[in-house]
């Protein structure tokens, strides 16, 4: 499945590996990988990853998609979108959202995340998106309640990242929840 997804301002768009240096740009740097789960040694890693998912087709049980987020105009990459199918849920995905700290706070992150909730919704015809933050990171918080997402769990002590313990607070929205307040 070749996916574009068009917003107003941006292009949502499989991974390329032209795509590696802004994306280790962005996801090097510590303010962006302080609340991340992964963050890359080198370029030459964000190429492996790339090419791993060149691989791939969303949907597959058990993996991430990633789509790289690209301004309409003015081009270049300006962040990524993770959609992970878990294995023995079928009808669920979850989601996750980066972006270059240069382009947050000017609303392409929920712009992108719309899209990406009507494409899971109604193209992959799933019925429940999930999406975890790091609670100390308010700006995901928030972005994740704005879009309708209802907080599900908090968990103490969820998991260690780079040696330190964290917490995780897990939000979904269910797609008849979703079609209503929108």
């Amino acid at each position: 499945m070749n996916i574009r997804l068009l917003t107003p301002r941006l292009i949502l768009r499989p991974l390329r590996p032209e795509d590696a240096a802004a994306m280790f740009g962005y996801r090097s740097r510590p303010d962006v990988f302080r609340y991340q789960l992964w963050r890359p040694a080198d370029e030459a890693e964000i190429r492996e990853y790339i090419g791993r998912q060149q691989r791939l087709a969303p949907g597959e049980p058990g993996t991430w998609y990633s789509l790289a987020i690209e301004r309409r105009e003015g081009g270049g990459m300006i962040g990524d979108a993770g959609l992970h199918f878990p294995d023995g849920n079928p009808d669920e995905v979850e989601i996750g959202i980066t972006l270059s700290p240069e382009f947050q706070r000017r609303g392409f992150a929920a712009e992108a995340l719309r899209e990406i909730f009507r494409f899971c919704f109604h193209m992959l015809a799933k019925t429940r998106i999930t999406a975890g933050a790091d609670p100390r990171n308010l700006a995901s918080v928030r972005l994740l309640e704005r879009m309708g997402m209802t907080r599900t769990a908090y968990v103490r002590a969820y998991l260690e990242v780079r040696g330190e313990l964290v917490d995780d607070v897990r939000y979904a929205v269910r797609k008849d929840d979703y079609l209503t307040i929108r």
